[in-house]
């Protein structure tokens, strides 16, 4: 209904639907029947299917398309269906294994956390992103970049950047050829799926497969719950009042303008899950590594930075088997390898070594958590400043999952394989962050990598300490409770604002986390001065409760809070809102005249570059025509691309650089500025332009450009002139 309420029709509902589950789930489930034998509840089953089904007809789409005709990837599905028809040990599979009853409470638990994330949609995304022109223009800034690269993917292989032509695409771009194939399939377009249709199938099978590994890891249901709802409700502890979300956050698991992180969060799950039963069996059944290597090779362009984390999982595990059994562990060093040459691969092959902008820059995520927390943005922080905020950021992580604490009084959990391979995925991803550095804060998605996981590390040691202490439900709901009370007294009595009031030293930002602090160790100091174990026990059990829960209402407090201190919600610190007028009329009109009689292979020129309302400094971040044509655009926004991020240096805004190719621009410009003859011959033959795609609020006259041009269409502000 939401979707429906937010602008998809029926007929793309239910086409869309319908390809879901033939083309994507049903063929997946059947070979995950076949590969991965056990007793899953359907809603388990199904969720491994869907991801299989991403995986195989991604790498299905690619070749395809390669080598032709895109509805070859068709052939994927038909050819599954048709073996398990044909071959007699095969046949078997289609009827229902013996599956594991779910009960109705964890059912109902699993929906209502996806009701939750279709709601948190509706009200961060859905409502802010249309799908009809002039309110599109309105979208997130990245929206028409994943529209441009659904777009290139539709109509080339191998992709390149489609918004500068000749720029290579060094991006995680299999989720676009996701949408592209499902485009194909379906005769949806791009935009609705990428606006609307696409992420919930992906939130869904992802919930599931997170509460499937916590399941394995807690080895209980009520401990899988928690790990999922630590890692959908949970932030960094948020003590401070005023418009701030959070104090230090992470890219989300699942995000509506980050296609590639849920899409390469969704297959990394199953990657974990897989690796999670290899290592328990200790790699014995070949179906396994099977699977295992379609999704390494499946997470390489997906998202490749899953990868580099789950490397340093399997060393630590690899290093710990060797050192106890006091032999080679050869299984998992082959999975070392393989995770490690896909890894490689993703890097210097399919990305061509591109760096995007990242590179080593320790502690710079809390010189810039410095800035915004202190309102001096860009500034260079004192040692001393950097070294509180450091301590500060790695005690509200301890914060975060200090349930890991439950295990303390059993240590030889912390060695059990899953275990381990999860604290070292979790480790080299807090490393990551705190090693790197990224114009944008990229460097926050190696944790999209790894804190489910680490949440449901912490889960086991919630549930471990409650079992040894054998706290009833109640007790244990009155313990979070207390956790959820004591961070909102907190910042209610420290009253601390972010960011600082002018003239405020920085440390008044330590105020309410030394108070809670002194709670901690003050209650800490109690349980230690019990003297039945029992009694420690049950006390200590209840105080990790209690101090987890305290980074669960950080979210929700901070918004409820920014009423106080309203800021127009989407407008970020010192960007003033676009202006209505600043959006020009007639583009989709234009555009999708252009897509209709324009080759895939025509070269357009435009005289777009800045988003409209940012030109003064131009926000390059202009990607409009190339996502509404599908075609390639010699020159309209360079903010992503390599070339442009390689240049940028520290104080300086990726996206206000100029072009790195001035007679280029010169040339493309000049075509619409002061058209000529000759001008236009040396774009058509030097570059191969073939359309002119102009802004006529900022060309020449139409009767100027007419001249050495033919006018094909003309929408409201924008017209469309087809080269001689």
């Amino acid at each position: 209904m939401a979707l429906l309420r937010f602008g998809v029709s029926p007929r793309d509902l239910l086409a869309f639907t319908a390809y879901v589950v033939v083309c994507l789930a049903g063929p997946g489930v059947l070979l995950i029947r076949a590969l991965l034998p056990g007793r899953r509840t359907a809603a388990e089953e199904a969720a491994l299917g869907l991801a299989l089904g991403y995986a195989l007809e991604t790498l299905a789409y690619i070749a395809a398309r390669a080598a032709g005709p895109p509805l070859l990837v068709l052939a994927w599905p038909a050819t599954v269906y048709a073996l398990f028809l044909a071959w007699p040990a095969l046949r078997g599979h289609w009827r229902r294994p013996s599956r594991r009853p779910a009960p109705l409470w964890w059912s109902w638990a699993l929906a209502l956390t996806m009701v939750y994330l279709l709601a948190l949609a509706v009200a961060t995304f859905l409502r802010g992103n249309a799908l009809t022109w002039p309110a599109l223009a309105f979208a997130d800034a990245d929206m028409p970049y994943h529209l441009a690269l659904i777009g290139e993917l539709r109509h080339h292989m191998p992709p390149m950047s489609p918004m500068v032509a000749g720029e290579p695409l060094s991006y995680h771009w299999f989720v676009y050829a996701h949408f592209a194939a499902a485009s194909r399939i379906t005769g949806v377009e791009p935009l609705v799926l990428l606006f609307r249709l696409g992420m919930p199938p992906m939130m869904a099978a992802l919930v599931v497969l997170l509460a499937m590994i916590g399941r394995r890891v807690t080895g209980s249901s009520a401990g899988a719950l928690v790990a999922l709802a630590g890692t959908v409700l949970m932030t960094a502890p948020n003590l401070y009042r005023g418009a701030n979300i959070g104090t230090f956050t992470w890219r989300g698991f699942q995000s509506w303008t980050s296609p590639s992180q849920t899409f390469g969060a969704l297959l990394f799950a199953l990657l974990a899950l897989v690796a999670i039963e290899l290592l328990r069996s200790r790699a014995r059944d070949p179906r396994a590594w099977l699977l295992y290597g379609v999704f390494c090779v499946a997470v390489t362009g997906a998202k490749a930075t899953h990868l580099p984390p789950l490397a340093a999982g399997l060393a630590l595990v690899a290093a710990v088997r060797a050192i106890r059994s006091r032999r080679p562990p050869w299984p998992e060093l082959a999975m070392l390898g393989l995770t490690l040459a896909c890894a490689a691969y993703a890097q210097f092959v399919l990305f061509g070594g591109a760096r995007l902008a990242m590179g080593v820059d320790p502690l710079s995520l809390l010189r810039r958590a410095w800035g915004e927390l202190t309102g001096h943005p860009g500034a260079v922080p004192p040692a001393v400043s950097v070294a509180g905020i450091t301590a500060l950021y790695l005690s509200c992580l301890a914060v975060t999952w200090g349930g890991m604490l439950g295990l303390g009084h059993r240590p030889r959990l912390f060695l059990r394989p899953d275990v381990t391979l999860l604290l070292g995925t979790g480790a080299a991803s807090v490393g990551a962050v705190l090693l790197l550095g990224h114009p944008a804060a990229g460097q926050l998605y190696f944790f999209g990598a790894a804190y489910p996981y680490l949440m449901i590390v912490a889960a086991f040691g919630l549930v471990t300490a409650v079992r040894r202490a054998a706290l009833p439900a109640r007790t244990v709901t009155y313990a979070a409770g207390a956790g959820v009370v004591c961070a909102n007294l907190v910042r209610l009595l420290c009253d601390v604002r972010s960011p600082l009031p002018a003239g405020q030293p920085d440390g008044v930002l330590y105020r309410p986390y030394a108070v809670l602090a002194v709670v901690a160790v003050t209650a800490v100091a109690v349980v230690f001065r019990l003297r039945r174990a029992r009694r420690r026990a049950g006390a200590w059990a209840c105080l990790l409760v209690a101090f987890c829960a305290v980074g669960w209402p950080a979210a929700w407090t901070a918004r409820a809070l920014s009423v106080v201190d309203p800021v127009p919600p989407g407008t970020p610190t010192g960007v003033p809102p676009v202006a209505a007028d600043a959006v020009p009329q007639g583009l989709v009109p234009a555009a999708r005249w252009l897509r209709a009689h324009a080759a895939p292979d025509d070269l357009v020129a435009t005289n777009a570059h800045c988003r409209w309302g940012y030109a003064d400094p131009c926000d390059t971040r202009q990607f409009w025509v190339s996502a509404l044509t599908e075609r390639r655009v010699l020159a309209e926004g360079w903010a992503y691309t390599e070339t442009n991020q390689r240049r940028w240096r520290p104080g300086e805004a990726v996206e206000n650089l100029p072009f790195w190719d001035a007679e280029r621009l010169r040339l493309n410009d000049l075509a619409f500025t002061a058209p000529s003859a000759e001008g236009l011959r040396l774009l058509r033959d030097r570059y191969g332009v073939r359309w002119l795609m102009a802004d006529e609020r900022s060309a020449a006259s139409p009767a100027v450009i007419g001249r050495v041009a033919a006018l094909r269409f003309r929408s409201g502000d924008y017209a469309v002139y087809r080269l001689p």
